[in-house]
C-alpha cells in the first residue's frame, strides 16, 4: 500500500504501517477489486460455519465492494410497523458472504481494512426500534423477568454521509461501523446475532471506517462473513438497535501466515484491541485484557505482570454490545505506549 494511493483518505495513511500492510501477504496493497451485489449475494445467510456455499473467492489484497443489507433485511419500512408481526427471531443480521481467501489455513489471520461506508438508496433511511423481549433494560430470555415486555417503537431516521437526523431537536454525526464481522468457526455454525471467538456480532463502535479488523482462521479458506452496518451506535447499544441501514461498504482483505490469534483483534491509527465475548461482562472484560496482555508479551516485548500492572494504569475498556446472547467488549492500549 502506498502513502501516497489517492484512494487512501489521509486520515487512513497510518494503514501504510499496520500490522496488515507490513506482514500481509497483499503487503496491504490494493490489488484486483471485485462487487458482491445483492444480485450476486443472492442467498444472505443468518449463521456463520464451514457449510455455506461461498460466493466470491478472492486473492490477500484484494478490494471487495459489499451491497449489505439492514439488521431486519428491510422488513421495517413504516413507525407504524410493529416488529413481532414482521421479524421471526433469530432471523435477523443478514450476512453478506463466505468470501473465501486463497491461501487462508487454519493457524492463520485475515485482516479486513475497512476502506469506507456509504449508505445505499437514493433516500436513505436507518431504523431504530424496540422489540418485546430485546435490549439492555428488559426482561429477556437470558434474564428471565415477570415484567411486561417494553412497548414496539419504531423510528425511521434520515442519514447521508455527514449526518444522522434523529429528530428536530437531535442531529447525530454520521459515524458508521460494521456490527458483524467473522471468519467460520471450524465445527459450528453458529447464528449471526451471537459473538464469540470467531468474531460475530461484536456491535463495536470501533470497527468503522479506517479500522483493520484481524479475525482467527479456522476452516479452509477463512470464509469471511459481513453485515450488520450501523450509521452511529453509542457504547453498549443499550435498547438492542443501533440505526439500522443498508450500506455500500469497500474492505481490502488480506492473510497473514502464522500468526495464531484466538480472539478476534483490532487495529486503529492510536489502538491496538483484543475483543473478548461471554456472558457475564466481566467474563468478556476478563478475556478482552487477558489476550491484549498476551500480545503485548508476545509482539510488543512486555513481561506478562509488568503488562499487567501497566494496564491497570493506562488501559482502555470500548463496550461493544451488552444486549446480545454474549456481550462484546475490547480491551486497548494506545500504541504510543507500548511501541516506545
Amino acid at each position: 500500500m502506498s502513502k501516497f494511493d489517492p484512494a487512501i483518505p489521509f486520515t487512513h495513511r497510518w494503514v501504510a504501517d499496520s500490522i496488515m500492510a507490513t506482514r500481509g501477504v497483499g503487503g496491504g496493497s490494493a490489488r484486483q477489486t471485485h462487487h458482491l451485489t445483492e444480485e450476486r449475494q443472492g442467498t444472505f445467510h443468518y449463521t456463520m460455519g464451514p457449510y455455506s456455499e461461498p460466493v466470491l473467492t478472492v486473492s490477500p489484497g484484494d478490494r471487495i465492494v459489499v451491497e449489505t443489507r439492514d439488521a431486519f433485511e428491510g422488513a421495517i419500512q413504516h413507525e407504524t410497523d410493529k416488529p413481532s408481526q414482521l421479524l421471526r427471531m433469530p432471523f435477523l443480521n443478514p450476512q453478506n458472504g463466505p468470501i473465501m481467501v486463497e491461501g487462508a489455513q487454519k493457524g492463520d489471520t485475515v485482516a479486513v481494512y475497512i476502506e469506507s461506508m456509504v449508505p445505499r438508496g437514493q433516500n436513505p433511511r436507518g431504523t431504530c426500534c424496540m422489540i418485546e423481549e430485546f435490549g439492555g433494560l428488559t426482561g429477556t430470555a437470558y434474564t428471565a423477568m415477570l415484567n411486561e415486555p417494553l412497548p414496539e417503537v419504531v423510528r425511521k431516521i434520515n442519514l447521508d454521509e455527514e449526518n444522522v437526523y434523529w429528530s428536530d431537536r437531535v442531529t447525530l454525526p454520521y459515524k458508521p461501523h460494521i456490527g458483524t464481522l467473522s471468519c467460520s468457526p471450524e465445527i459450528d455454525s453458529i447464528n449471526s446475532l451471537t459473538p464469540d471467538n470467531h468474531g460475530g456480532n461484536m456491535d463495536l463502535p470501533d470497527m468503522g471506517p479506517g479500522s483493520v479488523t484481524y479475525l482467527p482462521v479456522r476452516s479452509p479458506g477463512a470464509r469471511v462473513f459481513i453485515g450488520d452496518a450501523h450509521a452511529c451506535q453509542g457504547d453498549g447499544e443499550v435498547c438492542g438497535v443501533a440505526v439500522e441501514y443498508s450500506a455500500t461498504v469497500t474492505i481490502r482483505v488480506d492473510l497473514i501466515k502464522g500468526w495464531t490469534i484466538d480472539w478476534p483483534r483490532l487495529e486503529t491509527a492510536d489502538l491496538i484491541m483484543a475483543i473478548g465475548s461471554a456472558r457475564p461482562l466481566e467474563d468478556a472484560t476478563r478475556i478482552a485484557y487477558r489476550e491484549l496482555i498476551r500480545w503485548m508479551v508476545a509482539e510488543f516485548g512486555f513481561d506478562k505482570w509488568d503488562a499487567y500492572m501497566l494496564l491497570s494504569q493506562c488501559g482502555i475498556v470500548r463496550l461493544g454490545n451488552f444486549v446480545d446472547p454474549k456481550y462484546s467488549v475490547a480491551a486497548a492500549v494506545r500504541k504510543t505506549i507500548i511501541t516506545r
